[in-house]
């Protein structure tokens, strides 16, 4: 029989003991306000991927709503030339119903920033101004985040195009493709236009969007603390990458604090980081929190990576530098696939499924989406929450 003393010893043991385990679940989920909160941010514990329980119903709001009253902190990012203008024109607002405006951001007005190496023209301002009703800016890229670095040996870089040409590498030969990679991976984020804002949503010339959005996926990415979100993962050339993964365990080795403990390894990795399976997200379509390429893990890895030189000496992409980079420095659990975002770069597309087609009024084809066909790496994002 428990006496009155070792029950009062019992209870504070209880006691003590839920409270250590509110205070980490506090902690751990970013200062989470309820419980219906921290419930959100273990989702992927379910046994499934967080993308499969869906958006509350809650969270969409009707078409006919000019503005929206809540907004993230959040801009569109354009990377685009004057001679980019047409392709520009398809993602913002075409014929067809694909563009980003008539599929979303007629209703919630984000911003857009559109960056460029050189100044844009006064026929590229105008065009682009009459297709939004949203703020636009444009930003001169410095060329020091551009152009290749003085300190690569140009000779070695000649020697690996010319190379990467003769076996048919695409992009192989190309320096402007290297800047650009360059700059995606390690510098968009430090642009000044952007100083301001937390999230961003990455748009390219000659996309397309097929299906109504009635709900802000920039205010998930910031109420559900993601990081990074996609729509497309592919495997990379390895012809493009091959010291990459040499570099990243060298600065895993020199930087083990770094690394995220609940890490998404297993996406890019099957054999517990030893080799690189070449799985990345298709950057061309990202959201994500500029914050987390402004901290100092991924810039610690970016700054590493680029005193490697392979973003010349061999032709790293930005896809996969940023896909290593949330796979080892994110929750898993903060990496979100928009399941409900039909979206086609060619020659890729995703197109939603079953009644998320009927609800985003998607018109792709079912049929016609690259999910699970053999070059598809998504199985591999499902296989991180089982």
């Amino acid at each position: 029989m428990m006496t009155p003393m070792r029950y009062v010893v019992l209870v504070l043991v209880i006691i003590i003991s839920l409270h250590f385990i509110l205070s980490f679940s506090h902690e751990e989920y970013g200062r989470a306000t309820s419980l219906s909160h921290i419930s959100e941010q273990l989702a992927g514990s379910k046994g499934h991927p967080p993308y499969q329980d869906g958006v509350p119903e809650d969270r969409y709001v009707p078409s006919t709503t000019p503005i929206q009253s809540r907004k993230a902190n959040a801009t569109f990012v354009f990377l685009a030339r004057n001679g980019d203008l047409a392709g520009v024109v398809v993602s913002m607002k075409q014929h067809q119903p694909g563009p980003v405006e008539d599929r979303f951001n007629k209703e919630f007005q984000y911003p857009y920033v559109f960056l460029n190496e050189e100044p844009f023209s006064d026929e590229f301002k105008d065009r682009v101004q009459t297709l939004t009703d949203a703020k636009i800016e444009f930003g001169l890229i410095p060329k020091e985040h551009w152009l290749q670095p003085d300190w690569i040996d140009e000779e070695r870089a000649t020697t690996a195009r010319k190379d990467m040409v003769e076996h048919n590498v695409i992009y192989g030969g190309y320096v402007p493709y290297r800047n650009m990679c360059r700059f995606n991976s390690g510098f968009f984020y430090k642009h000044p236009l952007l100083d301001k804002y937390r999230y961003y949503w990455r748009v390219e010339p000659d996309v397309t969007f097929f299906c109504d959005l009635h709900y802000d996926p920039l205010l998930l990415m910031q109420d559900q603390k993601k990081v990074y979100g996609f729509t497309v993962s592919l495997y990379e050339y390895p012809a493009t990458i091959p010291t990459l993964w040499d570099a990243t365990k060298e600065f895993i080795n020199s930087n083990p604090g770094l690394v995220e403990p609940d890490n998404a390894m297993r996406f890019i990795s099957d054999d517990g980081g030893e080799t690189y399976n070449n799985c990345h997200f298709w950057s061309n379509f990202e959201i994500g929190d500029l914050d987390f390429w402004r901290g100092e893990a991924y810039s610690k890895f970016f700054d590493f990576l680029d005193e490697k030189g392979g973003f010349y000496y061999e032709r790293w992409g930005d896809a996969p530098v940023h896909s290593i980079g949330v796979a080892l420095f994110a929750k898993k659990e903060q990496i979100h696939f928009f399941n409900d975002i039909g979206y086609r770069h060619n020659p890729f597309q995703h197109c939603p499924q079953g009644e998320l087609h009927k609800k985003g009024k998607c018109w792709c084809n079912p049929k016609e989406n690259f999910d699970y066909e053999w070059y598809s790496c998504l199985k591999r994002y499902d296989a991180l929450f089982t």
